[in-house]
């Protein structure tokens, strides 16, 4: 629940420090005092979207900070997946706007992104204001209310597994249906693409072998010429390489016996001549067996114009791209051949997949059945007191074929009377009819979700008397239930049944217009519920009537 809220430097508030309570909660005052302001700070809290605007003028920044206690609210593997600290006594949730248009947000002290707060604020406060009342005539909100009682959130998740299952089948069916169709649009030219490409009879890394090829044969007169000077230089019988070097190992050799130190040199130098020799054996084998052959230098040429040309045709980058891409045309000619057949395999997953998806649909659809009787039946229960003696409450539930949500299409249907046909509620309730629909369905789901903090921003529009107080009494026992229950009201009915009173105010000062909020004592709020009921001048029989309304709520 919240325990204390700090405001500083937003829009009219200086600087704001309250406690709250357990239990049902009011918040009072005039029209334009500020309780806006209030809701405003908290939504900000909560992830809203930042506006320098906000900024109270001539300060540079605002900060809203409030505490909460979540004992009981069982958070921790939210905390722990996120990556912050937790503390069940008291988590603190800080938002700071900048008026050079800079927002940060904290939660334990621990920088956080917007996202992750609004996570975490959606877990601790729900906020219904009065244009929530319009969700009524959303279809997915009808929907989220008959899942929370039936309680089916296992089941729908299991159902949207298969239900993505089920679209990913369809999409690879037509995604290749389409691809087949194109394909055999243009089967004869895929056809003489890959008869030109197989006919060539492509070789891997055959053009790098070519090209090597070609160069040596384009420099073989530079090759021979350097062959045989090698050769020339090694071989000459009289003052050859090989045979110099052979005469000087020779010659330290015969010294070997008067001269032991030189053995090591003649032997390297021995080495050397064998080494020496080799070379020249193998340079001379290569001059004999070189040749030049025109004819096969010109097959060369004309086998790599062939794999140049087919690579520019093909935008490909080399001989292995053009294999891939033969490769690739055999597969779609292939599908082409037999794609009836694996089309109706596709086709045949594709059913599976559906059939699998219904089977969970129809599950689902049959725990929303069984919700949607017992809300009928306990919206029935809570309208009636609420001043719709006649009221008729009906879930209208049509199936369909898979949807992103299930099997279903659901509709609230409403009648305040007997002698009025059901209809979409949001068509024929008045204001203050949807007013007290959407009261009753928040206590009905309130046990279900679990939210530890529920705040009404003006529930009560277009009620008043006796239905206000019953209203009021729906509110204290949804704070019963082990939450806290907030309400901002004009109507004195509602103001008196709160555990809690706080006034919102208005006040002129030398800097300006302030908005400021405290807490109300007993006698305080006597006057502010007599100030409700009978205006600025507040009579003796207005302060009676607060003090009456104030004691039947004891």
């Amino acid at each position: 629940m919240l325990k204390q809220l700090y405001i500083k430097n937003f829009t009219l508030i200086d600087e704001l420090n309250i406690d709250f309570h357990p239990g049902f909660s009011v918040i009072t005052g005039e029209t334009g005092a500020g309780k806006s302001i209030i809701l405003g700070a908290i939504h900000l809290l909560l992830g809203q979207r930042a506006d320098t605007r906000q900024i109270k003028e001539g300060r540079s920044k605002c900060i809203v900070e409030a505490h909460f206690d979540l004992s009981t609210c069982h958070l921790e593997d939210f905390f722990q997946n996120s990556n912050i600290d937790y503390d069940a006594s008291d988590c603190i949730l800080r938002r700071e706007v900048s008026s050079n248009g800079k927002s940060r947000a904290f939660i334990n002290d621990t920088p956080v992104s917007l996202t992750l707060m609004r996570e975490c604020g959606e877990l601790l406060v729900d906020i219904h204001s009065q244009h929530q009342n319009l969700l009524l005539q959303k279809e997915d909100f009808q929907m989220n209310v008959v899942d929370i009682i039936a309680d089916d959130k296992p089941l729908l998740d299991d159902y949207k597994h298969h239900y993505a299952d089920y679209l990913q089948a369809v999409h690879k069916y037509e995604e290749q249906k389409k691809i087949i169709a194109q394909n055999r649009d243009q089967e004869e030219f895929l056809r003489f693409q890959y008869n030109e490409l197989d006919k060539a009879n492509l070789q891997a890394d055959e053009q790098e072998s070519l090209e090597s090829q070609v160069q040596t044969l384009s420099h073989i007169e530079d090759i021979k010429s350097a062959l045989f000077q090698t050769t020339s230089l090694l071989n000459n019988d009289d003052n050859g390489a090989v045979n110099l070097v052979k005469n000087a190992a020779d010659s330290l050799q015969n010294l070997v016996d008067v001269y032991p130190e030189i053995q090591d040199a003649a032997q390297r130098l021995e080495s050397a001549g064998i080494e020496l020799k080799d070379i020249a054996d193998e340079v001379d084998h290569k001059l004999e067996n070189i040749d030049f052959d025109p004819q096969q230098l010109q097959q060369m040429n004309d086998r790599l114009d062939e794999l140049y040309s087919l690579e520019k045709k093909f935008h490909a980058s080399g001989v292995n791209e053009l294999i891939d891409q033969r490769d690739q045309l055999k597969q779609e000619i292939a599908n082409i051949d037999c794609s009836d057949d694996f089309l109706a395999d596709l086709e045949e997953a594709m059913s599976v997949a559906h059939d699998n998806c219904a089977k969970i649909g129809q599950r689902l659809s049959e725990a929303r059945l069984h919700a949607a009787k017992k809300i009928e039946a306990e919206m029935h229960q809570r309208l009636v007191p609420l001043g719709i003696p006649k009221v008729r409450f009906s879930i209208d539930i049509q199936h369909t074929d898979c949807q992103p949500m299930g099997l279903d299409k659901i509709s609230f249907l409403f009648s305040a009377n007997s002698s009025t046909p059901l209809q979409p509620v949001a068509q024929v309730a008045s204001g203050g009819e949807i007013a007290r629909v959407m009261l009753s369905l928040k206590a009905m789901i309130s046990g279900a979700v679990k939210l530890p903090t529920i705040i009404f921003d003006e529930i009560d529009t277009g009620v008043s008397g006796r239905v206000a107080e019953k209203m009021a009494e729906t509110m204290r026992e949804m704070a019963q239930q082990h939450r806290q229950v907030i309400a901002i009201t004009h109507l004195p009915q509602i103001a008196a049944g709160g555990t809690s009173h706080y006034k919102v105010s208005k006040e002129e000062t030398s800097e300006g217009t302030v908005s400021t909020m405290r807490e109300l004592s007993e006698k305080e709020r006597v006057r502010e519920i007599a100030q409700m009921l009978s205006g600025s001048d507040i009579s003796q029989a207005a302060i009676d009537n607060a003090q009456a309304l104030l004691d039947a709520q004891k």
